[in-house]
């Protein structure tokens, strides 16, 4: 059984690792020179960046991969459970430091948010038992195969549809249980974890903070590039074969079936062909001539980034490896994004990995990689826009930290949503894909199938289940479930 693989993104590596443990012939097709996607890594005047996903939870994912090869995870990827999620500031001086140990947090809470601590644990155990209820359900299966609903535990979901908040929004939900607006704002921010708004997106997001502290936070040992490159080595151990500088054309389909694909103007016969391409352009690039589902491929986009890589000749005791600087006013900045564009005042995440991998920096520096939400790319002037969200960002982070940032950097490089959009297919930069927004959304993403064309299969972050490393690792899953 002969499969391509359109994509060599996290989604495409690991489809590529499963089928290929399934007994497949397994040929991964990528544009780039590189495999990885957005989870891939960049080095620039003696700095080291991970270029795009910079949280990683879920790691049995990745360990799973190896173990169904018959390898050792420990032998091939290593990785370190965090004391801490991440360090959160607002600009009235308030810090938090989020322990990623449930207890220790709500007592950090209480000390520093007079907030209780019996209801922040409480809070944690409500999103556990959601998850364990329904999450896993709507994460680890299609939703759409009717073998799916069949089950005694979807029935069980079903019938407590109201204790998983579908109809309230994650701020509705966070704002019912807190009257502290910092620990509301804390829990809303989980929404952009996969580029929605907390106050659209529905009450069962609220199942986020689990993955976090429930099951941990982890970092990977070198940066999260590491993930892709264990997974690419295990693929080529076990026999895939890479085709880099290689984009796919076009996908053949006669009579009715997926054929093969077209590459460098020639065909290539295949039994299987799976995309990790974001699913608009899989239809839009590949099969042009094929029906297009416009009601999935016309829903409203997630959430985008502009990102500074910075290399700052300075180190700050008071940042851990992940870190927060909240905007004064969530709900404004929200409403700008759905606007299209981006406030006065962002909320601003830096993560400087090298608090763990030392040589990812120069001795007396730090390498910073700034990320501000942004909406996806709508034919905005990022020109102009850029430097305008640089001075806020700039001006936020120098007057927290008690430092001009500006004297401090030495090298810098930028990533817009144009630049998402070209360099890893994410159609108008959106991060996520699909938007999350609507209380439906799980149900309206693409499925890992097609339904019109067979021996087609989609992976990756624009369809079932979602965006973020352990939701694309599990969309490879899904699909390889699917075929086996």
């Amino acid at each position: 059984m002969k499969t391509a693989i359109i994509g060599a993104g996290i989604a495409g590596l690991a489809a590529a690792v499963r089928f290929q443990c399934a007994g497949h012939s397994v040929h991964v097709f990528e544009a780039n020179p590189y495999p990885g996607g957005k989870l891939s890594s960049f080095s620039q005047d003696g700095y080291t960046f991970d270029a795009g996903p910079s949280l990683f939870t879920m790691p049995h994912y990745v360990d799973e991969l190896f173990i169904l090869a018959g390898e050792n995870p420990e032998a091939h990827f290593k990785y370190k459970n965090l004391e801490t999620a991440c360090r959160y500031f607002w600009d009235d001086g308030t810090t938090l430091n989020a322990w990623t140990d449930i207890p220790k947090l709500a007592r950090e809470v209480e000390e520093k948010l007079d907030v209780p601590a019996k209801q922040v644990e409480a809070f944690f155990e409500r999103s556990k038992k959601k998850y364990d209820g329904a999450g896993r359900i709507f994460l680890e299966k299609s939703l759409h195969k009717a073998g799916t609903w069949l089950s005694s535990k979807v029935l069980r979901a079903l019938f407590r549809m109201p204790f998983y908040d579908l109809f309230s929004s994650m701020h509705q939900v966070h704002t019912s249980w807190f009257q502290n607006p910092k620990m509301v704002q804390f829990f809303d921010r989980y929404a952009t974890y996969n580029g929605s708004d907390p106050y659209e997106a529905p009450g069962m997001l609220t199942i986020i903070p689990h993955f976090e502290h429930g099951i941990g936070t982890f970092y990977p040992e070198g940066g999260m590039h590491s993930i892709t490159q264990s997974v690419y080595e295990l693929a080529l151990r076990k026999g895939v074969q890479f085709h880099f500088n290689h984009p796919v054309e076009r996908i053949l389909v006669d009579k009715g079936k997926a054929t093969g694909i077209c590459v460098h103007g020639k065909d290539l016969h295949f039994d299987r062909v799976v995309s990790n391409m974001d699913v608009f352009y899989t239809y839009k690039k590949l099969m042009p001539e094929q029906d297009q589902p416009e009601r999935i491929l016309s829903q409203p986009k997630s959430s985008s980034a502009l990102i500074f890589y910075w290399g700052v000749k300075k180190q700050f005791q008071e940042l851990g490896l992940h870190n927060i600087f909240f905007s004064n006013d969530y709900q404004k900045e929200f409403e700008a994004i759905g606007n299209g564009t981006v406030g006065p005042d962002p909320t601003v995440y830096i993560n400087i990995t090298s608090k763990h991998s030392p040589e990812h920096a120069p001795a007396g520096g730090e390498n910073w990689f700034v990320m501000v939400n942004t909406p996806c790319n709508q034919g905005q002037d990022w020109d102009a826009l850029i430097p305008e969200i640089k001075k806020h960002v700039l001006d936020k982070l120098s007057a927290r930290l008690g430092t001009d940032i500006s004297q401090l950097i030495e090298t810098e490089s930028i990533l817009d949503p144009r630049l998402i959009d070209g360099k890893t297919g994410s159609h108008l930069g959106a991060l996520y894909g699909y938007s999350s927004n609507n209380k439906m959304a799980a149900f309206l993403r693409h499925p890992n199938f097609s339904r019109k064309i067979g021996n087609l299969y989609f992976v990756g972050g624009s369809v079932h289940p979602g965006g973020g490393i352990p939701l694309c690792l599990l969309s490879a899953k899904i699909t390889s479930e699917l075929v086996q």
